[in-house]
Order: C-alpha cells, then sequence, then structure tokens
C-alpha cells in the first residue's frame, strides 16, 4: 500500500482535529471509530472480508502500513472470524495517540507541547496543510448536498464520522440538521463501512450481546446512552494514563 494515498483512520482523525484547539471531537467514540475504520481499509485492501457480522482474514499478506499490519496480525491470530462488534469494542490503549503520533510522522500534522494549570504536561496536534483537511471535507460536503452515490472511501468515511458523532461536529446547530441528516444516509453505499459504522454505534449503546439484526441505516450515535467524556489532560482529548510504550507520549504523568 503506497503512502500516496491516505487511509480512512488517518482521515477520520483530520475529520475530528479541531483546527483552532488542536484537540479531537468525539474523544471515546473516536477510539472506537479508529479501530472501525482500520477494518474497512483491511477490506479495500483486499485484506478482510465480512462473513455475516464477522470479519474473516482472506490475504494475511501486510499491506506495507505498520498500524494496519499490527491490526491485521492480531485478527490473522484468531483464527476464525471474529464478530465486528466484538473486535471494535476490544481495548484499544493508544490507538487515537499511535495514530495522532503516525501522522506527526508523515508531516501532516506537528505537536505543539504545552502545560495544563502551569503543571501537567500537554500536547496539542496542528495540521501542517489545512488543505488536505479541506479537501477531506469538500468530499463529504460534495457527496451531502449532491445526492450522488460517493466513491467507497468516502461512503465509510462518511458512515464512521457519523458512527462516532462527528455530524454534530462538522455540521453544528439547527442549520446543520439536514446535513447530519443526509450524513447518516450515506451508510448505504458503503456495506463493510456500514457494518463496521454499525458496530461501532453498538458498542457504544452497549449491544454486543446478539448479532445485530439488518436495517437501512440504523439509529444514530445518539440512539443510546454514550459513555460520558472523561476528564482529559487536554492533549488531543486524549485521557491521561501512564505512559506506555514509546507511542505513549502524552500523559499526565
Amino acid at each position: 500500500m503506497g503512502r500516496s494515498r491516505r487511509t480512512i483512520p488517518e482521515e477520520l482523525l483530520l475529520l475530528a482535529l479541531d483546527p483552532a484547539t488542536g484537540t479531537t471531537a468525539q474523544p471515546q467514540s473516536l477510539d472506537l471509530g479508529l479501530a472501525g475504520a482500520q477494518l474497512v481499509e483491511l477490506a479495500l485492501a483486499g485484506r478482510i472480508a465480512p462473513d455475516g457480522d464477522r470479519i474473516a482474514v482472506v490475504l494475511p499478506r501486510p499491506t506495507g502500513d505498520p498500524t494496519l499490519d499490527s491490526a491485521l496480525e492480531l485478527l490473522r491470530r484468531r483464527g476464525s472470524p471474529v464478530r465486528a462488534v466484538h473486535w471494535i469494542g476490544g481495548p484499544r490503549l493508544g490507538l487515537r495517540q499511535t495514530y495522532l503520533t503516525h501522522l506527526e510522522r508523515c508531516g501532516m500534522v506537528h505537536a505543539v507541547a504545552g502545560q495544563m494549570c502551569g503543571v501537567l504536561p500537554t500536547t496539542r496536534y496542528q495540521a501542517t496543510d489545512t488543505a488536505i483537511s479541506r479537501e477531506i471535507r469538500a468530499r463529504l460536503d460534495n457527496a451531502i448536498r449532491t445526492g450522488v452515490p460517493p466513491d467507497p472511501r468516502t461512503a465509510a468515511l462518511a458512515a464512521l464520522a457519523h458512527a462516532v458523532g462527528l455530524g454534530k461536529h462538522l455540521y453544528p446547530g439547527n442549520e446543520g440538521r439536514s446535513s447530519r441528516s443526509r450524513l447518516r444516509d450515506l451508510i448505504r453505499h458503503d456495506p463493510m463501512g456500514g457494518l463496521v459504522a454499525h458496530a461501532v454505534m453498538d458498542v457504544q449503546n452497549g449491544v454486543a450481546a446478539q448479532p445485530r439484526r439488518a436495517s437501512a441505516a440504523g439509529p444514530g450515535p445518539g440512539a443510546g446512552r454514550q459513555p460520558a467524556a472523561r476528564a482529559t489532560d487536554g492533549t488531543a482529548g486524549v485521557p491521561a494514563q501512564p505512559r506506555r510504550g514509546s507511542m505513549a507520549r502524552v500523559g499526565a504523568r
């Protein structure tokens, strides 16, 4: 997989990144969305495929993207298809920070060190090229406004953006209500993106015990009670936590 194309996890994170504050919108549900976005990207790369409401590895060959290959290897080790809702709802400690560090390494964001209350170290992230974020947003806007079926990547990105609750961040207020509704409707244009988006919403709503029934678009992110936002250390919406490994650069100490 060449680096000329941004991955769906990268684009989802760039959509969520607030250019004014350097923090991410919907930080907790975004973690679930990034795990789901990895599945969609691996499916588009021909490495995995849906098997009902489960995910099966069909080609274990690495993609060349370290973050995706790590997920692919974990799926391969399962040995049998895994339910999407169980995969997405599994522990994902540091996934958002891993992708922020990855975007920094690729030159798409730069880290800005600071302090909270003059004591706690924080790191915020600013996009180095706002044209990239504008291009991603323009694809969503175009799909929403024209009604023309989007390409699979844009459809999957829209489905995940809706699933994690970015609609109210991208299209706020009453004036954005119709755009949020059309963003939700884009789920139907990509089967894999729809499967993963529904799994993300199911995890948020605590629905993981039974296989999901098929539906046209499914409930929005607010259809059930979502986890309350936890206190953060001010770093791109990342909850304060002990340092783990070389990727965990941010957190209260």
